[in-house]
Formats: structure tokens, sequence, C-alpha cells
């Protein structure tokens, strides 16, 4: 899995000198952070309803669908900011095994 995230990273990392008129991604990049936060807000609000839609009508492909424009949103934000999806892999491995309680305590500085 991690090799299609470091290839669309790479095509993410090309759109930055691309044309805003030829590209989706460098539309994003051109019109700044704001606007691709504004991206992965409405594309997690959009995966919530498609989660809801998707446990009344057990139809899971737009909740695969949104998910999926979730998490390219999610790492154009990344490529915006300079970081490699890597860096999530690597974090998410930190954390595999341990309790999401003791995760979330050590994250808040509580024990």
């Amino acid at each position: 899995m991690s090799d299609i995230l470091s290839e669309l990273h790479q095509v993410l990392e090309s759109r930055k000198g691309a044309n805003p008129d030829s590209s989706y991604v460098a539309s994003l990049y051109a019109k700044g952070l704001n606007k691709i936060l504004e991206k992965v807000g409405e594309e997690a609000i959009e995966t919530i309803l498609a989660a809801r839609d998707a446990e009344v009508s057990g139809e899971h492909q737009a909740l695969i669908s949104e998910t999926a424009d979730l998490w390219f949103h999610s790492l154009v934000m990344l490529a915006k900011l300079g970081e490699h999806p890597d860096k999530v892999l690597a974090e998410l491995q930190r954390r595999f095994g341990l309790s999401g309680h003791d995760e979330k305590a050590a994250r808040s500085g509580k024990h």
C-alpha cells in the first residue's frame, strides 16, 4: 500500500510547478492552504455521511469513494506543507500495538 502513497506523493510534488489551468492539484496549490483545508473538511463531512448511509443501506461503495477523496486531499495537504506520507505511516507503525487509551494519554501528557 505504501507504494501507491509514495507514487501519488511524487505526482503531487510534480504538480507544484504545473499550470493551475491544466491540473486540479496545481489549482489547489495556487489557491493556497486554506482552500486545501476546506477540501479536506468537505471530504471529511462527505465521508461521515457516507459511513452513516452505509450502516443503514449496507452499500459501502460511496464510503470507499469518499474515503479515497479524503485521503487524497489529506495527501495534497501534507505535500503542500512539505511532508511525505511515509511519516504518517511511520506514526501509525509506532502506535501499532499500543493501547489507544495509553497512546492518547501519552500525547496529552496524562498518565
